[in-house]
């Protein structure tokens, strides 16, 4: 089973090693969108033997969120007839299937028919910096259930023709050959607060990459919080956060939050679009 991920970099060194160390067991080729890092990203990148470094693509001048939407939504075509699943995701999201081996949690789901396999998404929360030599998904346990990032990550490049993701891939509607799991076990891991000064220091750094029509757009709100105002936003996880290590927990069951992928527009959304696509081609039944 061959699978290649997708991702863009920009001043991730201190947790490349930790992206690596958990894609590495079960992810055969990286192709890595680099943004201008000026830290070490780029040695790290170079020094991996998987890894294909390329320069991230601006399709908008005036928007990274939307030249990354662009991005993600095409790149994983060159994967077609090449890779069975592609991985389209951001280095700080860990992909989990709790108490499964992911390769053989994938095949599971290639032989139930699943072509793609969305995520349930958790804002993980750590207070220090883990040490260099862990691994989050077993280490790093706490996270609270967030619909932000319930996310399309991880599909087969044959069935599908197009993700049609929205702005930071928090919602897709992808068309072609498209089965879902009957369950929903993946998790998306979201290690953005690790650290409460380095995540504080990570989002005024990353404001600076967003350009006039992101900022028109408040889409740099997050990024510009003050201390009280992270700390506040924070908490409101903290507080709700679970220990997804428990062996009771039953994400499918417990996770709560709204999933776009079963819901009845998107299900109608998707019809619409395959009929237009039948008329398109002369089919008129």
């Amino acid at each position: 089973m061959e699978i290649h991920l997708y991702t863009i970099c920009w001043n991730e060194a201190d947790i490349l090693p930790f992206f690596f160390r958990h894609y590495d067991p079960w992810v055969d080729r990286y192709v890595v969108f680099d943004n201008g890092s000026t830290d070490e990203s780029i040695d790290l990148l170079t020094r991996h033997p998987r890894v294909e470094l390329k320069r991230f693509p601006w399709s908008d001048e005036n928007s990274f969120v939307l030249s990354q939407r662009d991005l993600y939504n095409h790149v994983w075509k060159e994967s077609r007839a090449v890779a069975d699943w592609v991985v389209i995701t951001a280095i700080d999201e860990h992909l989990y299937a709790p108490r499964r081996n992911m390769s053989e949690f994938i095949l599971s789901c290639a032989r139930a028919g699943a072509t793609c396999i969305p995520a349930l998404g958790y804002q993980m929360v750590s207070e220090d910096f883990p040490q260099p030599d862990e691994t989050l998904c077993l280490s790093r346990t706490w996270g609270a259930p967030w619909r932000h990032m319930n996310k399309l990550s991880l599909f087969n490049p044959d069935a599908v023709e197009e993700t049609r993701y929205e702005t930071g891939r928090h919602k897709a509607h992808p068309v072609g050959r498209v089965v879902f799991p009957r369950r929903d076990e993946m998790l998306l891991l979201h290690y953005k607060f690790l650290g409460f000064e380095r995540t504080y220091r990570h989002n005024a750094s990353e404001a600076t990459g967003l350009r006039a029509f992101d900022r028109a757009n408040d889409w740099q709100r997050g990024y510009a919080f003050s201390r009280d105002e992270l700390r506040d936003y924070w908490n409101t996880f903290a507080r709700k956060a679970v220990d997804i290590s428990n062996p009771h927990l039953k994400p499918w069951a417990t996770n709560l939050e709204k999933r776009w992928w079963r819901s009845k527009l998107f299900n109608l959304t998707n019809q619409i679009v395959k009929k237009s696509r039948s008329i398109v081609a002369g089919d008129f039944r």
